[in-house]
C-alpha cells in the first residue's frame, strides 16, 4: 500500500513538473518572438516616402515627413550596436546637418525653421601634423543655437591618434566639453587624411587605426554617449582601410557617400555595408547657412531630447567672427586714411553691423591683420574690425584732396588701367562707386566665388578695383578677388 501511495505521489510530481515546463516554453517561445519583432522595428533602411512632398533638398529645408520601410537599405542586429541612451530610439528617418566653424555664423532659428531635425556639430580637432588638440571656435555657440531652437544635437571630433592613449585621451576631452549640452544623436570619430604623407598617422596599418577608433569610441560610450564612427565609402568597402567587420558589430556607421544625383532622387547610397546615417552631399544648401553644408540621412530618431550629463548650467557662448578667417597678431597704432567704417564682424554683408566711423586723425590701436584684408581694431574699449586698406600706421597721413592729389572719396579716386578675369575669394560687393562711406556708393550686385568679371583698373593706394559687370562700370575691395 505504501508503494503504491509511492508511486502515485511520483506521478502527481511528474505531471506537475511537465505543467511547468510547458508554461515555461510558452513564455520562452512568446519573448523570443516579441524579441524577433522588436529587432525588425530597427532595421535600417534608405526608401524614399513618394507621399512626402516637403523634403528638405527639394524646399530648402521645409518640414516633411519620412517613413521607413524594412525592404530596402543596410540592416543590422541592433542588440548588438553599443548605446548609451536613455530616451527611446525610433526607426524614423530624420534628416540632418553636419557643420563647424567654417560654415561661419549659422542662424539656428532659420534652420529649424526649414525642417532640420539634428545636426552633429564639429567640437574639436588633433592636427594632423604636430597632433595639437584644437577646439572647434564655434562648438559651444552651435550647441547652444541648435539646442535653443528645438534641433536634436549630436558631436563629432576629427582624430589624428596614432595610439589608444591619444584616443581615449581626445574622447575625455570631448565628453567634458560637451557635458553641459544636450547630446541626444551620437559622438561621432572622424578620422581622414591619413594617406598623406604629412599627417602623422602616415603609415599606420588599418588593424592599428582600427583599434584607435575603438578606444575612443569604447571610451564615449563608458562616458554615457552613443559612439558612432565615420567614415567615406571606399574606405569601408572590402576592409580597405579599416577592420569594417569589426566596427559594424558595435557600433553605428555614419558612410560618406556622394551619388551623382542627390537625395531624394537617389533613394538610398549605394554603400551595402551596414550603416545608420548617410551623408549624401557636401553641396547642400540649408536656409540660415550662408556657405554649402553636409547633409545627411539618419534611419533612427528620437521623439524626446537627452539630459545634459552636468546638471549646471553652460556659460553663454557667441559665434566667433573669425571663424573662417586666419588673424596674425599685431600691435600697433592705427588711424583711418580718411574714414573707415568699424564693424561687429569682418564682413561688409547683411550680417554685420557699421558700430562706429573712424575719422582720420582718430586712433584705434590695431590687434590683427586677415589675409583677407580685414584688421581687428580695439576703439573705446570695443574690439571692432576694419577693412585693411583704410586704415594707416602713419599718423602724418594727409588725406588725398587736401594737397590736390585727388579726393579719394569715391569720385575722383585715381586708377591704374589694367584687364585681367577676376573672381571673389568667397564673396565680394559690387557698387556704384569705389567707397563704402558715400551714400551714393549703393550695392548694386555680389558675385561670389566662381563668378568671374573682367577688372580695368585698381587703385593701391585705398585698395579698389574697377570691373565690368553685365555692361556697367563698378566697383570692389581689390583684397576680396583673386586673379583667374
Amino acid at each position: 500500500m505504501n508503494d503504491k501511495r509511492k508511486i502515485i505521489a511520483i506521478f502527481i510530481i511528474v505531471a506537475i513538473v511537465a505543467a511547468l515546463a510547458a508554461v515555461a516554453t510558452f513564455f520562452v517561445i512568446k519573448s523570443a518572438k516579441k524579441e524577433a519583432r522588436g529587432s525588425s522595428q530597427m532595421t535600417e533602411t534608405a526608401t524614399e516616402d513618394s507621399s512626402d512632398k516637403e523634403d528638405p533638398q527639394h524646399t530648402g529645408g521645409n518640414a516633411g515627413s519620412m517613413s521607413a520601410t524594412s525592404d530596402d537599405g543596410a540592416s543590422a542586429d541592433e542588440t548588438q550596436i553599443l548605446s548609451a541612451s536613455s530616451v527611446a530610439e525610433n526607426s524614423k528617418l530624420t534628416f540632418g546637418i553636419d557643420v563647424s566653424k567654417y560654415q561661419g555664423t549659422i542662424k539656428w532659428d532659420k534652420v529649424a525653421a526649414g525642417g532640420i531635425d539634428f545636426a552633429m556639430i564639429r567640437v574639436g580637432y588633433r592636427t594632423q601634423k604636430t597632433g595639437e588638440m584644437c577646439v572647434d571656435t564655434n562648438a559651444r555657440y552651435n550647441m547652444q543655437e541648435a539646442q535653443k531652437n528645438g534641433i536634436k544635437v549630436g558631436v563629432y571630433f576629427f582624430s589624428s591618434a596614432v595610439n589608444e592613449t591619444e584616443a581615449i585621451e581626445e574622447a575625455d576631452w570631448v565628453a567634458d566639453y560637451i557635458s553641459k549640452y544636450q547630446i541626444t544623436y551620437p559622438v561621432a570619430f572622424d578620422c581622414e587624411g591619413f594617406t598623406d604623407s604629412a599627417s602623422r598617422q602616415y603609415g599606420m596599418s588599418s588593424e592599428a587605426r582600427t583599434k584607435v577608433a575603438e578606444a575612443f569610441l569604447q571610451e564615449i560610450y563608458k562616458k554615457g554617449y552613443t559612439p558612432m564612427f565615420y567614415a567615406a565609402m571606399n574606405e569601408l568597402l572590402e576592409n580597405s582601410q579599416w577592420d569594417t567587420k569589426a566596427l559594424e558589430s558595435s557600433y553605428k556607421i555614419w558612410v560618406s557617400q556622394y551619388p551623382d544625383t542627390a537625395y531624394p532622387e537617389t533613394p538610398q547610397s549605394s554603400y551595402e555595408g551596414t550603416h545608420a546615417m548617410w551623408q549624401y552631399t557636401n553641396k547642400g544648401k540649408v536656409s540660415g547657412i550662408d556657405k554649402p553644408v553636409d547633409l545627411n540621412v539618419a534611419y533612427f530618431g528620437f521623439d524626446e531630447t537627452e539630459s545634459a550629463k552636468n546638471g549646471d548650467a553652460a556659460d553663454n557662448a557667441t559665434a566667433d567672427p573669425e571663424a573662417n578667417m586666419k588673424f596674425s597678431d599685431v600691435n600697433e597704432t592705427v588711424t583711418a586714411k580718411e574714414s573707415v567704417n568699424l564693424r561687429d564682424i569682418p564682413s561688409q554683408g547683411n550680417d554685420s553691423t557699421i558700430k562706429v566711423t573712424l575719422n582720420n586723425g582718430d586712433t584705434a590701436t590695431r590687434t590683427g591683420v586677415s589675409d583677407s584684408g580685414w584688421s581687428r581694431v580695439e576703439y573705446n574699449g570695443q574690439t571692432y574690425y576694419a577693412i585693411s586698406s583704410y586704415l594707416t600706421t602713419d599718423m602724418n597721413y594727409v588725406v588725398p584732396g587736401q594737397d590736390g592729389s585727388g579726393s579719394g572719396d569715391g569720385l575722383k579716386t585715381k586708377f591704374k588701367e589694367c584687364n585681367d578675369t577676376v573672381t571673389a575669394k568667397i564673396e565680394v560687393n559690387l557698387r556704384a562707386l569705389p567707397s563704402v562711406t558715400n551714400p551714393d556708393a549703393t550695392v548694386i550686385a555680389t558675385i561670389k566665388n566662381g563668378e568671374t568679371v573682367t577688372r580695368t583698373g585698381i587703385n593701391e593706394e585705398f585698395g579698389w578695383s574697377r570691373v565690368e559687370y553685365n555692361g556697367q562700370t563698378l566697383y570692389c575691395v581689390t583684397s576680396y578677388l583673386s586673379v583667374q
